[in-house]
């Protein structure tokens, strides 16, 4: 039984209470204390207690305490939901669920547990529990509006549409006096509405509702937008037009405007010049339009093509856009469009030129200058790439414009491509310095010399521009603003370098913040509804379902596999005595170097940073923080890097990737290198069937199949009957009865011209017992096919360099002969 508490006691719980959410947590635990002096049994005391010390960073002393007020009061909701909050805040939402429900029984009208609790089933998506928690608090408190949108929101994403629809009339039937025609939270909840009717399908009703409340809805656009929307679903032509010509009114630089246009005029694919019509309309009506005269060049073809591109570059090239180039890229897809942009730009300068017309004073990229500019990335973009010519040009620019920072960074974008990452992140620092105010091309030469693995001076080029008063320093600011694009940039070179510890340092912080993106919602699922944001809201929770897909997780997420995987195979094979280990004992050596380095690298930016903070300003607040700061007891990474259980960490970051993106081949192939060495059998089938759906012709699916049907041609009659009979049933890529050998040489033939397959043709050759010698030899000869890129010369190297090959070095020799700026073989 709870101790009963006299009035005095009484007024300090409920100041606990207050001081807890108002963030005062050294007074609130004081007077904690108070109570506990006299009450040391009371269980609710206790729980808010634990509440306190928990936000304190104590978390398993909070458990512990939190644990020991139930056993003081097991029938004290207030006991119930504190556990709940601690579980919560240890992201165990399954027990924290427990809790509040446990909570909700024996105080079955706390709106707070209730809202809790709510929240927490959105936030797992538990929809038909959210479902009935939220018509319990409607039942509660219907005078509400949000509790009504909420169980609406509960309903349509449940994919109960009617029944979301139904809760919305039914409130606004309840409504005796008409909301006000500024209410925004009415306007909102009402378009919400409609976009629900248009879900079912249901356009034509779709489109009376919207009219119904088009006059008095402030959001104009979206009405407007919606109106050409269902009335184009609905096959009117004619009025579907005359609403996408009133938005391009509005906003003459949407594309999806002149779009849904022109397939509302019926005009045909092939009537070019119809089209075309449409778009000179507007680019008369609006002259500093630059859509209308832009997008034509997607569909226009021939000598159409030719002179509406010819107006475009010469108009860019004449005002000196820089980004026209940009504007243009994705034209190179066709041939003819590439060369015909291309041998314009050339007209153009050749023009200026002959007129003598440059504007070579102070910065202008105009005219002559604007062309050499287009030109440079021209023969510097991958589908019209000569760098020789793109080098020439550029440097043409910079001799008429040395203070241009544009011309710099194509050259250092030029040195990139060269695989020169030295010269690359010398120029791109050169840049820099040309404008030292602009964030942009300070985030750009920190970018080059991760590349040019210089994490030392990346980190202080990034520090330009951080807080100088962090504790941690630059890093620390970075972490906190999470800046996902060094982090993984960061990790990238420290692998490169051989520093595992720190590379998977930052591979954890980037998987760490897209946890925290996750977590941000809890703020939302009350914010949004009190602020009648809802179809906002609704379009947050899809896109947080599928955050994962971001190319900056996979990104960061292949980058850790891959080293859990190597850590694995180190393990089993310490000594690389079978040659598949990735390291040897120089590189080990130097690996232990470079983490010995960073370590110091570490050490001094800690005193650094010490320093500044003695520094600071004496008169500045040093007192009570609301959040304790928490020190890292690991900054180097190393308690990651001495795991014992790699392929479980890899597999953690796996997962998301495998369930959100299962068309993206390389986490497929990923995939089956964590569950081949885990011995997973059935889900390593699943990785490959998967790869081999998306392209049965990959190089790296090719090596796996062989290893698959190796593994099965083994194994299979030692695993369970069930298991084999799936694997035999399922993997049918190669017959158990082909020959492997003949299987490997048809695929290296057939692919003979690519570099790429036949690598992982030599590779599958070596793994089904082949010469060593041979394979070595095949290897360093993949240097002579015709269409060999750097970097696929580099993996290479590496890859005779974790066989100790003798060709390792003869092969370096002759790649840097046929690649002088590439630097990997200098």
């Amino acid at each position: 039984m709870p101790q009963p508490l006299s009035s005095k006691e009484n007024s300090l719980f409920r100041q606990v209470i207050r001081n807890y959410e108002d963030k005062q947590y050294k007074r609130g635990l004081k007077a904690a204390e108070q109570i506990l002096k006299k009450n040391p049994r009371h269980g609710d005391t206790m729980a808010m207690k634990a509440l306190i010390i928990n936000q304190q960073g104590k978390t398993e002393e909070a458990f512990a305490l939190g644990k020991e007020a139930l056993q003081a009061d097991m029938k004290s909701h207030i006991c119930w939901h504190v556990y709940g909050l601690l579980y919560r805040h240890q992201k165990n939402f399954e027990e924290a669920i427990k809790a509040y429900k446990f909570a909700l029984r024996l105080e079955p009208e706390s709106h707070q547990i209730q809202r809790d609790l709510a929240f927490l089933q959105i936030q797992m998506r538990d929809y038909q529990g959210y479902i009935q928690s939220r018509t319990a608090m409607l039942q509660a408190r219907p005078q509400l509006r949000q509790n009504w949108t909420a169980l609406a929101v509960a309903h349509h994403l449940a994919g109960n549409l009617a029944q979301a629809e139904k809760v919305l009339t039914t409130y606004e039937d309840s409504l005796k006096v008409p909301p006000s025609k500024t209410d925004y939270e009415n306007s909102e909840a009402v378009m919400y509405k409609n976009t629900i009717i248009a879900e079912m399908q249901d356009y034509e009703r779709a489109l009376e509702h919207l009219e119904s409340i088009a006059k008095t809805n402030l959001d104009r656009l979206a009405v407007l937008e919606y109106r050409a929307e269902y009335l184009s679903k609905l096959g009117r032509k004619e009025e579907a037009a005359n609403a996408y010509r009133a938005l391009i009114d509005r906003n003459p630089e949407h594309p999806d405007y002149y779009t849904n246009l022109v397939n509302s005029l019926d005009i045909g694919v092939e009537d070019y010049s119809a089209r075309k019509a449409v778009y000179d309309e507007y680019a008369e009506k609006n002259p500093r339009c630059d859509a209308a005269r832009r997008l034509p060049l997607d569909f226009l073809v021939g000598d159409h093509f030719r002179e509406a591109a010819r107006s475009y570059l010469t108009l860019m090239l004449d005002k000196g856009v820089p980004s026209t180039f940009a504007n243009l890229k994705h034209l190179y897809a066709d041939s003819f469009k590439r060369d015909t942009l291309g041998s314009l730009a050339h007209e153009y300068l050749d023009s200026k030129r002959a007129s003598s017309s440059e504007n070579t004073n102070g910065d202008a990229l105009k005219g002559g200058p604007a062309a050499l500019y287009y030109l440079a990335q021209h023969y510097n973009y991958h589908l019209s790439r000569d760098l020789a010519k793109a080098m020439e040009y550029v440097n043409k620019g910079i001799d008429l414009l040395p203070d241009n920072v544009e011309f710099h960074m194509t050259k250092a974008r030029i040195w990139k491509h060269y695989g020169n990452s030295k010269k690359a992140s010398e120029t791109m620092d050169q840049a820099r310095k040309l404008d030292l105010k602009d964030r942009y091309i300070n985030t750009k030469a920190a970018k080059y010399q991760l590349r040019n693995n210089e994490n030392a001076a990346a980190l202080q080029t990034m520090g330009l521009f951080t807080r100088n008063e962090a504790p941690g320093g630059p890093l620390s600011d970075l972490l906190d603003m999470q800046s996902v694009w060094y982090l993984t940039e960061d990790g990238e070179a420290w692998v490169r370098t051989g520093n595992i510890g720190l590379a998977l340092k930052r591979f954890h912080a980037v998987y760490n913040i897209f946890e925290v993106w996750q977590e941000d919602q809890f703020d939302f699922h009350s914010f949004s509804l009190r602020k009648g944001q809802i179809r906002a809201y609704v379009d947050m929770i899809r896109w947080e379902d599928r955050i994962r897909e971001h190319p900056f997780y996979t990104r960061a997420a292949l980058g850790a596999i891959a080293i859990y995987v190597s850590m694995h195979d180190s393990s089993k094979a310490p000594n690389g005595v079978d040659g598949s280990a990735d390291t040897n004992g120089d590189e080990a050596a130097e690996r232990k170097k470079a983490a010995k380095k960073a370590k110091k690298e570490a050490q001094k930016a800690e005193r650094e940073a010490a320093e500044r903070a003695a520094k600071q300003d004496p008169n500045k607040s040093k007192g009570g923080s609301a959040e304790p700061v928490k020190k890292d007891d690991d900054p180097n990474g190393l308690k990651l890097a001495q795991t014992t259980e790699p392929l479980n960490e890899a597999t953690k970051f796996l997962a998301p990737i495998l369930q959100f993106s299962p068309k993206y081949i390389d986490g497929q192939i990923a995939g089956f290198e964590v569950f081949i060495r885990r011995e997973k059998y059935l889900l390593a089938l699943r990785s490959l069937n998967a790869a081999l759906a998306i392209d049965p012709e990959h190089p790296m699916v090719h090596e796996q199949v062989i290893r698959f049907r190796q593994v099965l041609n083994s194994k299979l009659e030692s695993l369970p009957p069930k298991v084999a009979d799936v694997l035999k049933a399922e993997f049918t890529a190669v017959d158990a009865s082909t020959d492997l050998k003949k299987f490997n040489a048809d695929f290296k033939e057939k692919h003979k011209d690519s570099p790429a397959h036949v690598i992982s043709a030599i590779q599958a050759e070596k793994l089904l017992g082949g010469d060593k010698k041979k394979a070595e030899k095949d290897l360093a000869g993949v240097l002579n096919l015709k269409d060999i890129q750097h970097d696929q010369a580099i993996e290479v190297l590496a890859l005779l360099k974790s066989w100790r090959s003798s060709e390792a070095d003869v092969f370096k020799a002759a790649a840097h002969e046929k690649w002088p700026e590439v630097t990997a073989f200098a």
